[in-house]
C-alpha cells in the first residue's frame, strides 16, 4: 500500500483463491463471478430476440383483416398490424409519462443540492 491519501488508487494485488462455497460471502469487489453491464446486455439481446420471435408468429397468424375506426377515420387493416399500433402507442405513452417523471426527479435533486 502507499501512502496516499487515495487508497482506491492503489495497486490491486492477486489475493489467494476463494474456495466455492465462500463466494457468497465474498464482497462485490472481489468476487469474480459478479454482475457485468456486458453480461447484462448480452441477457437483453437474448430476451429482445425471444420477444421478436414471438411478436413474428403473432403476425403471421393474425393476418385477417379487420374494420378499425379512429375518430371517424375508417379502414380495412390486418389484425396484428393493428394491435401492433396499439401496443406501440402504449408503449409511447409510458415511455412519456417514465421520462417526465425522471426529468421531474433529476430536477428536484438539482435543486436541493444547490
Amino acid at each position: 500500500m502507499t501512502d496516499s491519501p487515495d487508497a482506491s488508487s492503489a495497486p490491486l494485488t492477486p489475493g489467494p483463491p476463494i474456495p466455492d462455497e465462500d463466494l457468497a460471502q465474498v464482497p462485490v469487489d472481489r468476487n469474480p463471478l459478479r454482475a457485468t453491464r456486458t453480461g447484462n446486455t448480452w441477457i437483453g439481446i437474448v430476451v429482445f430476440g425471444l420477444v421478436l420471435v414471438l411478436l413474428v408468429i403473432f403476425l403471421l397468424q393474425n393476418t385477417q383483416s379487420v374494420k378499425v375506426s379512429y375518430l371517424g377515420m375508417s379502414g380495412h387493416l390486418s389484425l396484428a398490424v393493428a394491435m401492433l399500433i396499439a401496443a406501440v402507442a402504449g408503449v409511447l405513452l409510458t415511455a412519456t409519462t417514465g421520462s417526465l417523471r425522471i426529468w421531474q426527479l433529476r430536477r428536484r435533486v438539482r435543486r436541493s443540492t444547490r
